[in-house]
Order: structure tokens, then sequence, then C-alpha cells
């Protein structure tokens, strides 16, 4: 794709890089209202059956999932037309969701400034190493990454990290804003923990508040994983990257069924979100569908999305994600090499 499609293609996409606030007041209505709806039919649920509040926790973390957009779209200041509407509703639904908003949006903003970038891997992305990282890596490296690239260490142990650690502490010496953003998150759900532990009693918050931030987790985890992580996705180095070619060749279309797309905000059009984040959630549809040369994009649907699970790193010489298994052979191959080498330096030593 030539340069000045590139452009024409940024343009047609950023026409739809307009807030509605009407729609985004609707959007919190049928979003934060059900949840707490569902919050409560599950506490209730519970003096019937542990089982029936705890689905009913389940079906709530979908609704959190959905708040998460929400609050992605504030860190991007698409989600409502004034800014600081868009920093009270992104700190309010980072409360509900335990996500610092000032703290996240500036990862995320790394995130979409450098996604697929190999020369600047590291914040706000899932790790990635290519082959020949790997095989040259230490044992210990490469275990720490197998562990990692687990998928009952991801999608089991990531939710805990992620809410526990990740999103309660700040960096080294972040600024003022960042840093008390922060504070106030973490102050605000200690206190409505304390309060909902003080009305209902902590095994029934548990119950329900423990599977809905690990179900909402794992989900959330996963739609980011997945929409960068399929077999031909782009990865380039500095002097060779583009903007527009690791948004539309690097950003999945996850094609979900409409109620998992409801429920996930439309976030499965990936491909238009990154080519312009100022796209709110509920106009991503509209432009995917306005805009032809985006219907190349990689489709992935549920099912064949489940292939991703075996992509664990990236060969940079055949442009594809391969696993672990597929790689067995090169690393055999440099043990043998290291081995030659090691007794070739001890004869030359004698």
């Amino acid at each position: 794709m030539s340069k000045q499609k590139q452009a024409q293609l940024r343009k047609s996409v950023a026409a739809f890089a307009k807030s509605d606030t009407r729609t985004g007041v609707v959007q919190l209505v049928n979003t934060i209202v059900p949840f707490l709806v569902l919050w409560f039919l599950a506490y209730k649920g519970l003096s019937v059956s542990i089982w029936l509040g705890m689905a009913l926790a389940v079906v709530a973390a979908g609704f959190v999932i959905r708040i998460f957009i929400i609050f992605h779209d504030c860190t991007h200041g698409s989600f409502l037309k004034s800014s600081k509407a868009n920093r009270v509703v992104g700190t309010i639904t980072g409360i509900l969701t335990h996500f610092a908003f000032e703290k996240w949006k500036r990862e995320h903003a790394i995130h979409h400034a450098t996604s697929g970038n190999l020369d600047k891997r590291g914040t706000g992305d899932v790790w990635v190493m290519t082959v020949d990282e790997y095989i040259h890596a230490s044992f210990a490296g490469r275990l720490a990454y197998r562990l990692y690239r687990n998928p009952l260490v991801m999608f089991g142990l990531g939710p805990l990290y992620l809410f526990l650690i990740s999103n309660r502490f700040n960096r080294k010496k972040p600024k003022k804003k960042e840093r008390w953003n922060t504070y106030l998150i973490n102050v605000s759900i200690a206190c409505i923990y304390g309060l909902m532990i003080g009305l209902v009693g902590w095994q029934a918050f548990l119950l329900i508040q423990m599977p809905i931030l690990f179900v909402a987790g794992a989900a959330g985890i996963w739609l980011f994983y997945v929409q960068h992580q399929f077999e031909d996705s782009y990865f380039e180095n500095e002097d060779e990257w583009n903007f527009v070619k690791a948004a539309v060749d690097g950003s999945s279309y996850y094609k979900l069924p409409k109620v998992l797309e409801w429920i996930t905000g439309s976030i499965g059009y990936h491909h238009v979100h990154h080519l312009s984040p100022k796209v709110p959630n509920y106009h991503l549809e509209e432009a995917h569908a306005s805009t032809p040369p985006l219907e190349k994009a990689t489709t992935i649907t549920f099912l064949s999305s489940l292939q991703s699970i075996r992509f664990r790193l990236y060969d940079e010489e055949h442009k594809t994600f391969v696993s672990f298994r597929e790689i067995k052979h090169r690393l055999k191959k440099r043990k043998i090499s290291l081995q030659v080498s090691s007794q070739i330096s001890t004869l030359q030593e004698k």
C-alpha cells in the first residue's frame, strides 16, 4: 500500500472519530445499571444456592468487560466530547474495573505508538520473544518466558497479578497527576470493599466479587492477547516499522457473535481502533463497514482464535508465529554447537 493510500485510509477512518455525548450516556446507563442489578441479584441468589449466586456473578463479569471498554475509550479521550468528562468517567469506571486511569492511559498510549515494533516492546503489551532471542536466551530466561506464555499462568494467575499488583502500584517517579490518580482509585476501591463487606458480609462479598474479577480479567487478557497474536501478525524492526501496516496487518478483526460483540464494546474491530484510536467503540463497526480496504484485515472467529494459544514465538525470518515445539530442532542444533565450541576451547587450552 502506497503512502498516499495509507494517508487516505487514515483519513477515511478518522472521519468516524466523533464523540456523541448522548450515545455515551446511554451506554453508561445500559452498562453500569445492569452490572449493579446483577451484583445485587447474585447476592440474593446466594441464599438460594451458592452456584446460582456465582453464575449470576459470571454474567455480571461480562458487564465489567463492557465497563472496561468505556474506561478504555475515556483514556483515548474519545468516549465523550468533554476532556474533563472523559477524565471523570474514566476514573469512576477505573474504580469499577480496578484500573488506574492515568497510569493505564500512559501505558496504553505507548502500546498504540509501538505495537508491532520489535525494537520498542515492553510497555502496555504482551511479552513477545522472537525465535532468535529465545534460542540465545539463558535457561532462566527461557523458563520465565515459557511460564509467562503458559495459558494457566497467563489466564489463571494473570488476572490476580493485574488487579492486585500491576494496577495498584505506580511506576518509578510518575508524574504527580498519575501518582495521585492511582492513590485515589486505590483508596476508593478499599472504601467500597469495606462498605460492601459491612453490608453483605465478607463471605458473600468474596463469593460474588472474586468470580467477577477473575472472569472479567481472564476474558480481558484473552481479548488483548488474541487481537495481536495471530499466525501472520505484523512485527518489524524500527527502520521498517509502519504505523498503518501495524494497525491493519498487526491487529485482527475478531468477528464475534452479536451478543459478545455488544459485551466487548465492538473491540473486535481492533484494526479500526489501532488505525484511529479516537474512534469511540460505538462507531467502530460503522467505520469498518464504510471503509472497503479494511475488508482485507485478518479476520478471526472465536473457534479459529483458539489456535493462537500455540503461537508462542515470532519467527522474524518467516514473518509468522510458531510454537515451542516447532523450534526444538533449532535449540538442539545450538546446544550441539555450544558443546563443540566448548570442546574446541578446551583442546586449544591444552
